[in-house]
C-alpha cells in the first residue's frame, strides 16, 4: 500500500502522499499480453474459506507502519467465498477473541491475503475486478512486493500499488511505486477519478497493471491513467526488476485515510470477483532473453551451445549467441536453448556447479534475482557464484553461501 507496509513482522514506517492526477505519455510498443499464468475465480460453497494453495494471511494488530486500526485475522468471518464467485474480505467493528492492538484493545477486525509463499512473477500484466468499501477511515487496497522482501529490507525490494481509495475520496483511485530514495511520502505516483461523483464502491472496477521490463502502466476499468518509467525514479534504482508477489486487504484507520467517524457503518466488505495474472507474449512465457552478465564483465553461458543434460554454465566472453540469451520466466525458471539453469542432483551444498538440464520444476531450478544484482536459488538459500573467484572463460559457476562479493554480482 502507498504507506510503507509490513509482511509478516516486517516493521516498516510510513507517511501517506497526495498524488496528482497525471496525463499518460505515449508508449512504446509492448508485446500482447499472452497466457494466464495464474488466476483466481473464487468459485466455491459460500462461507468457504479463500483457497489455501493460493493465498496466506498476515496476522495481528501492529499497527502494520500507518497506526491502522484494525487487527487481521484468519477468520471466514473476515475472508470468505460468498458462493457467487467472489471473494469478500469485511472489516468489522468487533473484537470476538480479545484481540490485543498497538492501542490497546482493537476495535476492529478484518483481512489480509497474500501470495508470498504461493506466487510471485517478474513482468507482465496483473489486474483484479473489485467493489470496493465505502467510508470514512476505510483503505481498501490491491498491491505488490518484492519477493525478495525477506533478505532486502523495504523499500529497496520494492513495491507497486496497482490499487489504493481512502474513504474520504470515495471517487479516486491511486497507483503508486515505492523503492530506495522514493518510498513513503516520495513515492512515484498518481490518481484518477470517476467523473460526476461517482463513487468506486458504487459498482465493480477492474484495476490493472501492465509491468514491462521499462516502463508500468495503471488503468482503470481498461483506460491508462499513468505511466512509470526508470527515468521517474530521479537517478535512484529501478528496482522492479524481479518477481512480486500480492496481496489483498481492508484496512481500518491509519495515517493517510484516518480514523472512522460517526458516519462510517460497519460492517464493510471489498468483494473481489477475480484476481488474473498473465505473462507478455513473447513465444516462451517469459520476460524475453538476454545476457546475464557477471564478474569480469563475463556473460553466464552454455558451453559450446551444447543442449545435452548436464552441460556445464560457465563464464564466457559476451558473443550474443543463444548460449547466452536467458529467459526468466513466471515459473522460476531461467532458460536457454530450450532447457533450464538447474543445480547439479539438486543439491544445496556450497560449490554445487550449475548446469543445463530438462526443465522439470524443481527447486533446483528455481532462481530469483534480487534488487541487490544477486541470482538466489531459493531451496538452497544460496547465491549463483563464479568459482575462484575468477573471470576467465570457461570458469565454471556454481552456489555458494552469499557473501555480496563481487563474483556473485549479477545485471542483466
Amino acid at each position: 500500500m502507498r504507506s510503507i507496509r509490513t509482511v509478516a513482522a516486517l516493521a516498516m514506517a510510513a507517511v501517506g502522499l497526495t498524488a496528482a492526477l497525471t496525463t499518460v505519455p505515449s508508449t512504446p510498443a509492448m508485446a500482447a499480453p499472452g497466457a494466464v499464468t495464474w488466476s483466481d475465480d473464487f468459485n466455491g460453497p459460500a462461507g468457504a474459506a479463500p483457497d489455501a494453495s493460493r493465498w496466506r494471511y498476515d496476522v495481528g494488530g501492529s499497527g502494520w507502519g500507518n497506526n491502522e486500526l484494525q487487527y487481521y485475522t484468519t477468520s471466514t468471518r473476515n475472508a470468505a467465498l460468498d458462493g457467487n464467485g467472489n471473494l469478500v474480505i469485511t472489516a468489522r467493528k468487533e473484537n470476538p477473541a480479545g484481540y490485543n492492538c498497538w492501542y490497546g484493545s482493537c476495535q476492529y477486525t478484518s483481512a489480509r491475503l497474500l501470495t508470498n509463499g504461493t506466487f510471485a512473477q517478474a513482468y507482465g500484466r496483473f489486474e483484479a475486478r473489485i467493489k470496493v468499501p465505502r467510508g470514512q477511515g476505510l483503505w481498501p487496497a490491491f498491491w505488490m512486493l518484492g519477493n525478495d522482501i525477506g533478505t532486502n529490507p523495504w523499500p529497496n525490494s520494492g513495491e507497486i500499488d496497482i490499487m489504493e481509495n481512502v474513504g474520504y475520496a470515495p471517487s479516486t483511485v491511486w497507483g503508486t511505486l515505492h523503492g530506495p530514495g522514493y518510498s513513503g511520502g516520495n513515492g512515484i505516483g498518481a490518481s484518477t477519478s470517476l467523473p460526476g461523483g461517482q463513487a468506486l464502491a458504487d459498482a465493480f472496477h477492474t484495476f490493472t497493471v501492465d509491468w514491462a521490463p521499462d516502463s508500468i502502466t495503471w488503468y482503470l476499468d481498461g483506460v491508462a491513467y499513468s505511466r512509470k518509467t526508470p527515468a521517474d525514479a530521479g537517478g535512484n534504482r529501478w528496482v522492479f526488476d524481479h518477481p512480486f508477489f500480492m496481496i489483498m486487504n481492508v484496512a481500518v484507520g491509519g495515517n493517510w485515510p484516518g480514523s472512522p467517524d460517526g458516519s462510517t457503518t460497519f460492517p464493510q466488505t471489498m468483494t473481489i470477483d477475480y484476481v488474473r495474472v498473465q505473462a507478455w507474449d513473447n513465444g516462451g512465457g517469459g520476460t524475453g532473453g538476454g545476457q546475464i552478465v557477471g564478474y569480469g564483465d563475463k556473460c553466464v553461458d552454455v558451453a559450446g551451445a551444447n543442449t545435452a543434460n548436464g552441460t556445464a554454465v560457465q563464464l564466457w566472453t559476451c558473443n550474443g549467441t543463444a548460449a547466452q540469451r536467458w529467459t526468466w520466466n513466471a515459473d522460476g525458471s531461467v532458460r536457454a536453448l530450450g532447457k533450464c539453469l538447474d543445480v547439479t542432483s539438486g543439491s544445496t551444498a556450497n560449490g554445487a556447479k550449475v548446469q543445463l538440464w530438462d526443465c522439470n520444476g524443481t527447486g533446483a531450478q528455481k532462481w530469483v534475482f534480487s534488487s541487490a544484482g544477486d541470482i538466489v536459488n531459493p531451496q538452497a538459500n544460496k547465491c549463483l557464484d563464479a568459482t575462484g573467484p575468477s573471470s576467465a572463460d570457461g570458469t565454471r559457476l556454481q552456489i555458494w553461501e552469499c557473501g555480496g562479493t563481487a563474483n556473485q554480482k549479477w545485471r542483466r
